[in-house]
């Protein structure tokens, strides 16, 4: 039984297999999934677990040089917005773009991972970086 980092597996295969500049998005309830993209449903309940619990433990494992927000995320929801950009590491960048440019691009992601957030904007997709 593996004892640290990601614990489900679907998960934590999906990261083991991300390349530099692969897609992974991290999505609230509400997200769609475009057609053809994997889902990681982690959903339990609402809130359960949530964007920025889900979020930081993805980022103990992948290695992000970007992050792709909705512009709205910081009008809509200005204290998810805070705790994303304190949480959001340093080396990396992050881009705003509308929510319906956000959801396009989720389709060239290599799964979408589905949290309990209940949070309006609480997605964010990852630009995976590499660590040399």
């Amino acid at each position: 039984m593996k004892k640290h980092g990601i614990l489900n597996a679907e998960l934590a295969r999906t990261v083991a297999a991300m390349g530099h500049r692969d897609l992974l998005v991290i999505g609230d309830a509400g997200l769609p999934a475009p057609r053809g993209v994997p889902v990681i449903d982690l959903a339990l309940r609402q809130g359960t677990p949530g964007f920025l619990e889900t979020l930081a433990t993805v980022l103990e494992e992948l290695q992000v040089e970007e992050g792709v927000i909705a512009e709205e995320m910081a009008g809509a929801s200005p204290a998810l917005h805070a705790a994303f950009s304190d949480a959001w590491p340093k080396q990396a960048s992050v881009r705003q773009v509308s929510h319906d440019a956000l959801k396009a691009l989720t389709g060239e992601a290599k799964a979408l991972v589905r949290t309990g957030e209940f949070t309006p904007y609480a997605n964010v997709v990852l630009v995976a970086g590499v660590v040399f």
